[in-house]
């Protein structure tokens, strides 16, 4: 993603357009295979499948859906309102970081022809493509340059956004060039994110290197799981940092909240309502977290002294104390982009055992953090 609240956790954003589809006596739904994703479902049409952004923003009234139909088939009938791609598509234009690895890991980088600000990128496979000049610079998300856009001629363009507002998507949208959302944001547990590779995949034709993908992804984040599942020792965390004069933290019901809960952490704030994030004074903070045994996600900052110049407070917490503070930023694409905001959705396993690391490190004696660091 090219825009970001930098906190623990990424906060990405989606688009698509809504309408109802028209089905028959044929079609039988395909989701079964879906295991913890809510946010998607899909239903065969023959052998086109009709599939369904559930909630395509935060507080979204209506689905959204596609109708994708193997090249040389007929198309099934279907409402005006329903966006039909012909697939397998063989290009695309993505418009989140997050959208990378789901086409590292099944296969289908070089399909990539266009992103916003390219700087952005990690994956040192697409970052070949990048130099190579084979993925062309779209600009700043917001303004992209769809005249630039419109001349690559992409299948099929990924996009989100804030709301039901499509922005420049709509432009793009009327100009013949489909749009699609990925709507990873909203999965409030992590493997429900990290099952979106098989959303991706559905445009390529990828589904089974997709599963494949996503059960080793599911086999490693439950194996560590299963190491702190019913471990009575919580070390307490807080997380977040000051932006402004208000303190950003995951709520209780936040996807980072879920992954402090999964690797056996006491995360101080785990009991308020909110997905989103809390918005927070110092004082209240530092009231319930000063005695806090661990500190996880820090924005951008790097060290503690340079945590303590930005607000000197900081250093009043007994986790900065005794320097049980961890960034997540360890891992640096060569343009400076952050690879836990571009691989962690995909990644929850990775993130978990990093967690599981940090707050039991007995329980992984020899894993080395992987997006985590601590700072000094």
């Amino acid at each position: 993603m090219t825009l970001k609240l930098n906190i623990f956790i990424i906060c990405a954003v989606v688009v698509v357009w809504s309408c109802n589809s028209k089905t028959d006596s044929t079609q039988h739904a395909t989701s079964d295979s879906l295991k913890y994703a809510v946010g998607f479902s899909v239903t065969q049409l023959g052998n086109s499948k009709l599939v369904t952004v559930n909630y395509p923003y935060q507080g979204a009234q209506d689905g959204y859906q596609y109708l994708l139909v193997p090249k040389g088939e007929k198309i099934p009938d279907h409402t005006a309102s329903v966006q039909v791609i012909q697939t397998p598509i063989e290009n695309i234009v993505c418009t989140s970081t997050t959208h990378i690895p789901l086409l590292d890991y099944i296969d289908e980088t070089n399909s990539l022809i266009g992103f916003p600000t390219t700087d952005y990128i990690s994956s040192e496979k697409m970052r070949a493509r990048i130099d190579a000049g084979e993925v062309t610079d779209l600009g700043i998300d917001k303004g992209m340059n769809i005249e630039v856009l419109y001349s690559l001629h992409p299948d099929l363009v990924m996009g989100y956004t804030m709301s039901k507002d499509l922005g420049q998507l709509k432009k793009i949208q009327e100009l013949g060039i489909p749009v699609v959302i990925n709507a990873e944001y909203l999965e409030k547990h992590p493997l429900g994110r990290a099952e979106w590779i098989k959303f991706m995949a559905l445009f390529f034709d990828r589904e089974k290197e997709a599963d494949s993908v996503f059960n080793e992804i599911e086999r490693a984040y439950l194996a560590t799981h299963a190491l702190v599942k019913h471990i009575e020792i919580q070390p307490s965390i807080l997380s977040g940092v000051v932006y402004g004069d208000t303190w950003f933290m995951p709520a209780g019901q936040n996807y980072a909240a879920k992954l402090f809960e999964d690797a056996g952490l006491n995360y101080l704030w785990k009991e308020t309502d909110s997905n989103g994030f809390l918005e927070l004074s110092f004082e209240s903070v530092f009231e319930k977290g000063k005695d806090a045994d661990l500190w996880i996600g820090v924005g951008s900052f790097t060290t503690l002294a340079e945590m303590k110049v930005a607000e000197t407070r900081y250093s009043l917490f007994s986790s900065f104390t005794n320097s049980r503070v961890f960034t997540y930023n360890a891992r640096k694409g060569a343009k400076g982009g952050s690879e836990f905001l571009e691989l962690g959705y995909l990644r929850p396993d990775l993130i978990l055992k990093d967690l599981v690391k940090i707050g039991h490190p007995d329980k992984l004696p020899d894993y080395e953090l992987y997006f985590h660091q601590q700072l000094k």
